[in-house]
């Protein structure tokens, strides 16, 4: 298991974290998504620790807060130094029936906290993301409440979660501005059949310095090597009961079709490969993987063993590749040149006329 740094901060955090969405369960969605009670969430979460996962994602609406709830008791349980874990969790979603009990406020956020540090058992969280963009909050209000948090050691690190590379940018551009602590980390959804966040969001992180967790890694399920052409998955898989992120089937499929050789050629699953896939993009810190039974995640891990070769990087690449859309087509026109001058000046000794 390799551990990346966090953004630009000296925090290093596994290459996969495990997430606890699976954890408690409840009405609606959460129904779907998985229901572990204390000790099989414990089970899972000693494993995690145990194969060299020091990163655990939560979130506050996961189950009703049951989740963090279920996630603190098992760092309790199972006697985990603090410093040896990363604790990562969420605030944006409805937490109550009240207007202001959902969003990015100040208001929302210093509650939410406080909440979410009763339900985990500890004193500061290590990564505290905002869920979700709110469109009735400034984005300076926003900043200014975490940067507070920062301050005051209820919170280390924060970050975001499924925003536009714009606002990530803007936020940024304020924090640097005011001097208040920045965003470290982008979660973001991301699979090799779901490229999207390749066109704005990859190459502001990479210009920012601004780290990525990937979450739903598997495309809810679809990439998991029990789906395909005229193959419908089972009963009680995930996606079969809960649809979602949507995802273009036929580019899903296709990248399917190719997976299983290379699976096969490995040895391994093809949900490893899709999973290793991700391990070799350069701007991926860490995915985050759940599993509802110990198998899964032990298959899930095995992902960190799998080095894919160049051929079939490129196979995969080739498969899943982003159709052109402007204005990236024109930079690729307009900047070719200025690239071969700048791929020459790598290649040629330092003082080359």
């Amino acid at each position: 298991m390799h551990h990346r740094p966090l953004g630009r901060t000296g925090l290093f955090v596994s290459e996969l974290c495990l997430g606890t969405m699976t954890f408690g369960g409840g009405a609606g969605i959460w129904s779907q998504i998985g229901a572990l009670q204390q000790a099989d969430a414990e089970r899972l979460i000693g494993q995690a620790l145990d194969a060299g996962i020091n990163f655990i994602d939560t979130a506050d609406v996961y189950s009703g807060g049951l989740s963090e709830q279920i996630t603190g008791q098992a760092l309790k349980n199972l006697k985990v130094a603090r410093e040896n874990v990363v604790v990562a969790t969420k605030v944006f979603g409805e937490t109550g029936a009240g207007p202001n009990a959902r969003g990015a406020s100040r208001s929302h956020i210093l509650d939410g906290v406080e909440a979410s540090l009763r339900r985990l058992q500890l004193d500061h969280i290590d990564l505290y993301q905002i869920h979700g963009f709110d469109p009735a909050t400034p984005i300076e209000e926003t900043v200014r409440a975490l940067d507070q948090l920062v301050r005051s050691g209820h919170v280390r690190y924060v970050g975001v979660s499924n925003w536009a590379a714009w606002q990530i940018a803007k936020a940024l551009g304020i924090s640097e501005r005011l001097g208040l602590a920045r965003f470290e980390s982008l979660q973001a959804y991301y699979t090799v059949a779901g490229r999207d966040l390749e066109r704005e969001l990859i190459p502001m992180l990479r210009s920012e310095g601004v780290g990525l967790m990937v979450w739903s890694p598997l495309a809810g399920g679809l990439l998991s090597g029990k789906f395909g052409r005229g193959q419908a998955g089972d009963a009680g898989s995930r996606r079969t009961n809960f649809d979602f992120p949507p995802v273009d089937r036929d580019r899903a499929y296709d990248c399917i079709d190719a997976m299983r050789p290379i699976a096969q050629a490995h040895g391994v699953s093809v949900a490893q490969i899709a999973l290793a896939w991700l391990l070799h993009q350069p701007q991926v810190t860490s995915v985050i993987v759940g599993a509802k039974r110990p198998d899964q995640l032990a298959d899930n891990l095995g992902a960190t063993q799998i080095a894919l070769s160049a051929d079939e990087l490129a196979q995969l690449d080739a498969v899943s590749r982003l159709p052109a859309e402007y204005p990236g087509w024109m930079f690729e026109r307009q900047g070719e040149h200025r690239r071969k001058l700048l791929a020459e000046g790598r290649r040629s000794p330092a003082g080359d006329a």
